[in-house]
């Protein structure tokens, strides 16, 4: 079973990621913020991770920033979710390696799932 990992402070949205996740039958790991989203990265080793950037703590730009220089995880596809939407924001996920750059406003929960398939 697959392990995605959310990293998105938004309760009510989270809570919707996860269930829709878990009904495509993956195994799901939450964080609420950047910090303990690292924290989880390098215990749970997860397939794919879903990231906002504005996150207390640690925002996802930070985040990536992390990951990327840490051989054991840097291999992990990562799907940015964020309410962030103008082309600089995305050229800076895109130049961290992101697979993908989901703005909120224009997504769907089966978009998503879709794009999850898609990379693990």
């Amino acid at each position: 079973m697959k392990k995605i990992l959310v990293i998105e402070d938004d309760k009510y949205l989270r809570d919707i990621i996860v269930e829709k996740l878990k009904k495509e039958s993956f195994d799901v790991i939450e964080a609420i913020d950047g910090e303990a989203g690292w924290k989880m990265t390098l215990n749970h080793h997860p397939d794919l991770v879903i990231l906002d950037i504005i996150l207390p703590i640690l925002n996802g730009f930070d985040y990536l920033e992390l990951v990327r220089k840490d051989p054991g995880v840097s291999a992990i596809p990562v799907i940015i979710l964020s309410n962030l939407g103008q082309p600089d924001d995305i050229e800076r996920g895109k130049n961290l390696g992101v697979k993908d750059y989901m703005v909120k406003a224009h997504f769907t929960p089966k978009d998503l799932v879709d794009k999850v398939k898609q990379y693990v």
